[in-house]
């Protein structure tokens, strides 16, 4: 079996966000193997770590990772719209900040029985709590074709959803990845093969975020995370995909106070600016870390500090 090892993406750029906030409790909401939760606990002796994972594999490795840290480091085993809920088991009242990491880790890719990859073979499954019962099995055989080219081209970003769907019905039953992953490829046209790196990668990332309702539980969190920080503090998220970003991007703009009220009149939707945009953070990897990193290649980061709340009336 791979050892549940992972290289955090833009980590150097993560730890200098972090250095501006306040001592106490960070959360990291998607703790994967800790990468992340290393380099700010080495960088700050001033700060906890509150690790969220709903993947037992995951914590098991970060609490190895982590050893030197012991006294400082706290998990849960929970979804991260489940923040509050980890937050009181563990007697947090209020964190420094927050930390998302969003998508699949590269140990969960490269571990073939857990059916994420479409390079090697394993079963259809794509789950990231194994305690959950429905599985990409489940979207893959079983949703109609209306349904498939649903989510292939909302989570997918996938132009060619509708002959995806249809080859994947034609096709039934699929039982492995590497079986789904041939079915995609040979329903796109050649020419688009060529380019974009594998051709299923987006069919497979579609069918995972419905499989784990990545997107459906994400506002939710971010709005958790805002809420429990103190001012100061900040908020970040590395999201991979334009549904996440999009969600990223609408719920921090909320935060920060935006309305629909003409510029030219007084604010009166009840506006409250409680976050600002951190500005001059670089939005995505280098391109020596992209050459390294090829996970970081479609990362794209967001960060907003806490402030006072602000009615937007006042401004």
């Amino acid at each position: 079996m791979t050892s549940f090892e992972h290289d955090p993406v833009m980590v150097d750029e993560i730890t200098a966000i972090f250095d501006a906030v306040p001592a106490g409790t960070v959360i990291d909401a998607t703790l994967g193997a800790g990468g992340h939760s290393h380099a700010l606990l080495s960088r700050r002796a001033d700060i906890d770590i509150l690790g969220i994972d709903q993947d037992a594999d995951a914590i098991d490795a970060a609490l190895s990772r982590l050893s030197e840290f012991a006294d400082r480091v706290r998990t849960s085993r929970r979804r991260f719209n489940e923040l509050d809920e980890a937050m009181a088991e563990h007697g947090v009242t209020e964190i420094s900040g927050a930390l998302f990491d969003l998508g699949v880790s590269s140990p969960q890719l490269d571990r073939a029985e857990r059916g994420f990859s479409y390079r090697s073979e394993g079963p259809i499954d794509m789950r990231m709590n194994s305690d959950q019962q429905w599985s990409a099995q489940d979207v893959v055989n079983g949703y109609g074709s209306y349904e498939l080219e649903r989510v292939i081209k909302t989570h997918g970003d996938e132009r060619f959803a509708r002959r995806i769907a249809d080859a994947i019905v034609a096709a039934r039953p699929i039982a492995t990845t590497t079986e789904l992953a041939e079915v995609v490829t040979t329903a796109i046209p050649a020419a688009a093969r060529r380019t974009g790196g594998h051709p299923a990668k987006r069919t497979f990332q579609a069918i995972r975020i419905e499989v784990n309702q990545e997107l459906d539980v994400l506002p939710d969190a971010l709005d958790q995370a805002v809420v429990a920080t103190l001012p100061g503090g900040r908020v970040a998220v590395l999201s991979y995909h334009s549904g996440e970003d999009r969600i990223a991007k609408q719920r921090f703009s909320v935060a920060a106070g935006v309305c629909g009220c003409p510029h030219d009149l007084p604010c009166v939707c009840g506006a409250i600016q409680t976050v600002r945009v951190v500005r001059g953070v670089p939005k995505r990897a280098s391109a020596d870390e992209q050459a390294r990193n090829r996970r970081s290649s479609s990362a794209l980061l967001r960060v907003v500090e806490k402030t006072e709340p602000i009615p937007k009336a006042m401004i």
